[in-house]
This record gives structure tokens, C-alpha cells and sequence, in this order.
């Protein structure tokens, strides 16, 4: 595999290496959405209180979300293929010891990790894709299957869950440890040896504020429904003063962890603003829809997984075909219409009541919010990896994946809160559709944002290779 490989015709070898790339990315995206309907069972059997259950999911988002930056900057350091293997190792062994384990804490413990292995192992994988095929049809084609793995993996796990769930909770996380054995094997065997490592020394003072920011953000937001405001508050400013001094130190480093001229780039901030709202809003709305169908209209795990199956599907099928919708129409037009379907999509929700219509609430609000991450969650990948140079692909890689899990815990935080702002009393109707309003309105604001990618831009006469707008 070498980035100059431009043949429409890809050999056995080229198609076996992006089948393992996209095998592992659907893992770590099944992983974020799988646990949560095996979670009252998993309380059940191991006598855990609802504030240390949510930490089964909260672990998980600190480690990948927290690490995400420290990652993709590994990869594109020390070689990416074998920051790869290695985080994928981490992986299967925290799946196999979480399967095993029968005590809440050490359960949590390893969750962490294995958001520590997809902190790791999703830039790297993006950046080996990024690098190994040339920008444009080749690269687009590559990154619409891979971002279609991602996103199916993360919209079927709920489905897969409601099945394993009924064997045994358990499964749901050892499930995962023969695929990822098999991925690793055929990973060594596949994937390029000869890759350059990137030049530059280890930022160790950046990276540590950084992850010590990154961290204290996502468990402010996560403890924040728990905790007084003036402790989340004091949180989140001692992560934005980390930021701050984080900004100061790159700016005067030799090696920086984080080269900050990349946000010039207009196309990359989009991208990371519109995955932070995509995935975000989203995070929140499966939330509010868990309760509303399993909570409130008593349908059982396997039955709530099953109307999250429509959207699953649309986006496995329809993600792999935006490589050439991207060529043909550009990205920016895809995510504005992909804005829209997500928009729609939450709108359709906020007609619930006791008795909702499954052809008239459930299956369209689905199908729309299917046809949003098919157009939208591929588009972003595409165009925020769209003139970077290939020693900071795992960086914009890294750069966009923390926007995703950042704005997960952010929206969902916002969104317990409202949701459980009437817990004591009230219409439950009227709590949950204020919910599904804060996802409506993160989507409302993506859609202005991505119209203003639709400026048209005179062609740059005499280049080979695309020129990256400025802000």
C-alpha cells in the first residue's frame, strides 16, 4: 500500500487491508452505541447503583475522546501501522477482561481502556487510508466505505445488542475479541511495513495538557447532572485555562503536538464543527428515544433495537455510494442536504405521544435521521481530510474524531439535564419533547454552518492537487 496508488482496478491485497481498516472502525463505533442496552442487566447482575452505571458508558468516552488528539499524533510519529496493532491488541484484551469481570469497578476499568485502544486506533486507521490513496475519486471511494463501516457499526449496535442481551449480557463485549483477533492477524499480514515515520520530536509537556484538558471537559459534562453548578463551572474553566496554556505552548515549541496553522483551513473547521453537531445531536436523541421506548411505552430491549434498524440499514447501504456522489456534487451540498434530513428527522420526533404511529412517527423520523449520517457522516470525513499534508493526516484525523466524542458528551449532558428537569412530575410527553428540542435546535445551527460551505470558489488554474480555503 503507498499513497501513490490512483488505479480505479484495487488488487486483492489493497482490498484486504481497507477490509481490516473498516472491520476495526465498525468495532470501535459498535462499541459506543452496544453497551447501552445491556445496561439494566448488567446493573442487575453486578449490584451497581445508577450514578456508578452511567461510568460503563462515561469510561468509555473518557478514554477515546480524552486521547483522541494524543492518537492520531502517535500515528503519524511512531508509524501508523504498528500504533494500529498495537491500540488493537489493547482492544481485544480489555474485550475478553470485560466479558470476564464481576465487579462493577473493575467492569469501568476496563471500558477505559478500550476507549483508550479506539483513541488510537481510529486515527491511525484513517490516516493509513488517507495516506494510501491519492485525493480525489480513489480517496473519496476509500473513505465512503471506511466512514460507512464506522457509521453502521455505531447504528447497528443497538440491534446487535438487543439480540446478544437476550443470551447474556457478557456477549455483547466478548463478541467483539474473535473479530478483533482475526483483524489483528490478517492487519500484520496486510498492512504496509515500509511506511515513513514522520520527522519531528514528542511533545510530551503539550500532549499531557491537552489530554488533561480534553479529559476534565468530558467529565465535567458528564458528572455535570449530578453535580452544583459551581463545580461544573470551575471544571469547565480549568479545562478552557488548559487550553489556553495549551495554545501558549504550541505556539513555542519546536515540535508541537498540534500544529495550529491547520485550522486555517475553512473545509477542516466545518468538517469538526459539523460532526460535533451530527454526532452530538444524535448521542442525545438515542437518549431521550431509549427512555421514551423502553421507559415510558414498555417495549422490551429487543423491540426498542429493532426501530433503530431502518436507519442502521440506510446507512450501511447508502454510505459506500457517497464516494461518487461527493465527486459528482461535492461535499458541501451533501452535508447541507444531510443537515436537512437530520433537522426533518428530529422534527418528525417531536409529534410523540403515548401512542405513537409506526408509519406516521417511528419508521419516517428513522429513515430521515438514516439518510443524514449516509450523506453527512462520510462527507465530513472526506472534506476534513481534503489538502492536508500526509504527515498530519492522523492529526486532522485525530482533530475530527475528538469533535465527534466531544460533542457527544457535551449534547447528551445538555440533554439529561432537560429530560430529567421533570422527573419529579409533569407530562412525560412534554420532558421528552423538550429533549429531542435541544437535538433539533444543535441541527438547526448545523445547517446554517453548513450552508455557508456552499460559497462558490473560482478554480485554481495550473494545480495538481486542491488548495485548502483559508479562514
Amino acid at each position: 500500500m503507498t499513497s501513490s496508488t490512483q488505479d480505479e482496478r484495487w488488487g486483492a491485497r489493497l482490498w484486504g487491508a481497507l477490509t481490516v481498516l473498516c472491520a476495526v472502525v465498525f468495532l470501535d463505533a459498535l462499541d459506543v452505541s452496544m453497551v447501552g442496552v445491556a445496561l439494566p442487566s448488567i446493573q442487575a447482575d453486578l449490584g451497581m447503583t445508577t450514578s456508578s452505571l452511567q461510568w460503563v458508558v462515561s469510561g468509555y468516552v473518557l478514554g477515546y475522546g480524552g486521547l483522541l488528539l494524543l492518537g492520531g499524533r502517535t500515528a503519524d510519529l511512531l508509524g501508523r501501522r504498528r500504533v494500529f496493532l498495537s491500540a488493537l491488541v489493547l482492544f481485544a484484551v480489555a474485550s475478553l477482561l470485560g466479558g470476564l469481570m464481576s465487579d462493577g469497578t473493575l467492569l469501568i476499568a476496563a471500558r477505559f481502556a478500550k476507549g483508550i485502544s479506539a483513541a488510537f486506533t481510529a486515527p491511525a486507521a484513517l490516516s493509513i487510508i488517507t495516506t494510501t490513496f491519492a485525493e480525489g475519486p480513489a480517496r473519496n471511494r476509500a473513505l465512503s466505505i471506511f466512514t460507512a463501516s464506522g457509521a453502521s457499526g455505531f447504528s447497528l449496535g443497538l440491534v446487535l445488542s438487543g439480540v446478544l442481551t437476550e443470551i447474556g449480557w457478557r456477549w455483547t463485549f466478548l463478541m467483539p475479541v474473535p473479530v478483533a483477533i482475526i483483524a489483528l492477524v490478517a492487519g500484520a499480514r496486510l498492512l504496509d511495513r515500509g511506511e515513513e515515520r514522520g520527522e519531528g520530536g514528542h511533545d510530551i509537556l503539550g500532549a499531557v495538557t491537552i489530554t488533561a484538558a480534553m479529559l476534565l471537559m468530558v467529565f465535567a459534562v458528564v458528572e455535570a447532572p449530578k453535580v452544583s453548578l459551581a463545580r461544573t463551572v470551575l471544571s469547565l474553566a480549568a479545562s478552557a485555562a488548559l487550553v489556553g496554556l495549551f495554545v501558549r505552548l504550541e505556539r513555542r515549541v519546536r515540535h508541537p503536538l498540534v500544529r495550529l496553522g491547520i485550522l486555517r483551513s475553512a473545509p477542516l473547521v466545518r468538517a469538526n464543527i459539523g460532526l460535533v453537531i451530527l454526532f452530538g445531536s444524535y448521542v442525545g436523541f438515542q437518549f431521550v428515544a431509549m427512555q421514551y421506548f423502553q421507559n415510558l411505552l414498555g417495549w422490551s430491549a429487543l423491540e426498542t433495537a429493532l426501530a433503530f434498524l431502518p436507519a442502521g440499514l440506510l446507512v450501511a447501504v447508502g454510505s459506500t455510494t457517497m464516494g461518487r456522489l461527493a465527486d459528482r456534487f461535492g461535499t458541501a451540498r451533501l452535508i447541507v442536504v444531510g443537515s436537512v434530513a437530520l433537522l426533518a428527522g428530529y422534527a418528525v420526533f417531536l409529534r410523540v405521544d403515548l401512542h405513537p404511529g409506526l408509519f406516521t412517527t417511528v419508521l419516517p423520523g428513522m429513515v430521515l435521521l438514516g439518510v443524514a449520517f449516509a450523506l453527512s457522516f462520510p462527507s465530513l470525513n472526506i472534506q476534513a481530510t481534503a489538502g492536508v499534508d500526509d504527515e498530519e493526516q492522523g492529526l486532522a484525523s485525530g482533530l475530527l474524531n475528538t469533535s465527534g466524542q466531544v460533542g457527544g458528551a457535551v449534547v447528551l449532558a445538555i440533554v439529561t439535564a432537560v429530560l430529567t428537569a421533570g422527573a419529579g412530575g409533569g407530562d412525560p410527553i412534554t420532558h421528552f419533547r423538550a429533549a429531542i428540542l435541544v437535538s433539533a435546535g444543535f441541527a438547526l445551527a448545523g445547517l446554517a454552518i453548513s450552508v455557508t460551505g456552499l460559497r462558490v470558489r473560482r478554480p485554481v488554474e495550473a494545480r495538481e492537487e486542491p488548495v485548502p480555503e483559508l479562514v
